[in-house]
């Protein structure tokens, strides 16, 4: 008896199908019009989105944001508008920073310079949101998703390991960043994998006897926070997309903020939309986190990993 494969991986395997379509079509005529083929990149991507997300999400093409300081940001190619984002500011190019729920660079081939760029360009639009207190999520968090979207890659040489090659670039980020909310949070590589940060609020020392005396160096304690980009390719199964795996983390990222779309999220995981990963750790001081949320952590405050619960031991 075959295995049934549930109807959301063929959808998936549709959209991957159509991506690499899109990319031949476009890559031809990158030499002669690069400005045509990447502007055509970024709308396939809008378009992607706009017909997956939940459909109170206003999908959004170029502009910059603007915080609450009236300072701005560079340009952005896709934008992801929160619900309550009004409709008549819809048709400006400058974004109010607080009603941005995501922010995607698009690129149709993928480098790892675009990777290194797009760390920079990161951690200063990340830079026009507050931080957030009051919870292990909220502080390790940003609330603005930024991630890089991408049909294919650079790497096509005999030998060339495209996903390693991301996760290299990607590491080198991680390790560059001066805070858990500074992290890209999302990377979908159309044709290999997707990476996606988690978080866990603890990690004791002691886990790892050998290297304890510098973990407790770096934590400034027996504990502190880790965070890792975890990586997902489409070989690792049968039935794994990257673009499956990129709506099921959005979709779950938007539900935190917006408990109407949980039902969905819950579905996308439920369903193995996100597939399945690993990553190196960052290992971060405990002064990234309040004394509140430090305080509440030794207090034995934090739960085994829930759905959605502020305090998990896990964040995925």
């Amino acid at each position: 008896m075959s295995e049934n494969i549930h109807d959301l991986h063929t959808f998936m395997a549709q959209v991957t199908t159509e991506m690499a379509s899109e990319y031949e079509r476009i890559f031809a005529k990158t030499a002669e019009d690069p400005g045509t083929a990447g502007d055509e990149g970024e709308e396939n991507w809008a378009t992607l989105l706009r017909d997956w997300l939940p459909p109170s999400y206003h999908v959004a093409t170029k502009g910059r944001l603007i915080g609450s300081d009236g300072s701005m940001s560079k340009q952005i190619d896709v934008l992801v508008l929160k619900p309550f984002y009004p409709p008549k500011l819809r048709e400006k190019k400058v974004w109010l920073a607080n009603g941005v729920a995501a922010a995607f660079e698009c690129k149709t081939t993928l480098r790892a310079s675009h990777i290194k760029e797009s760390a920079d360009r990161c951690r200063d639009m990340k830079a026009l949101f507050a931080r957030r207190t009051g919870s292990p999520r909220r502080e390790l968090r940003s609330p603005l998703v930024y991630g890089i979207l991408a049909h294919s890659h650079a790497w096509k040489a005999a030998g060339s390991d495209p996903r390693e090659n991301v996760t290299d670039a990607l590491w080198k980020t991680v390790e560059g960043a001066a805070h858990p909310t500074d992290m890209i949070d999302l990377v979908c590589l159309a044709d290999v994998g997707c990476w996606s940060e988690a978080h866990m609020p603890i990690y004791q020392a002691n886990m790892q006897p050998k290297a304890a005396e510098h973990l407790r160096s770096t934590f400034g304690g027996a504990w502190g926070p880790i965070s890792t980009m975890v990586s997902a390719a489409a070989g690792d199964s049968k039935v794994f997309q990257p673009t499956g795996g990129m709506l099921a983390y959005l979709t779950q990222r938007l539900a935190w903020d917006d408990p109407s779309i949980r039902d969905l999220a819950d579905y996308y995981r439920l369903a193995g939309l996100w597939g399945s990963g690993h990553g190196s750790m960052r290992y971060w001081p405990q002064s990234v986190l309040s004394d509140e949320v430090r305080q509440g952590i030794e207090a034995g405050r934090l739960k085994p990993r829930g759905n959605w619960e502020e305090w998990s031991i896990a964040m995925l």
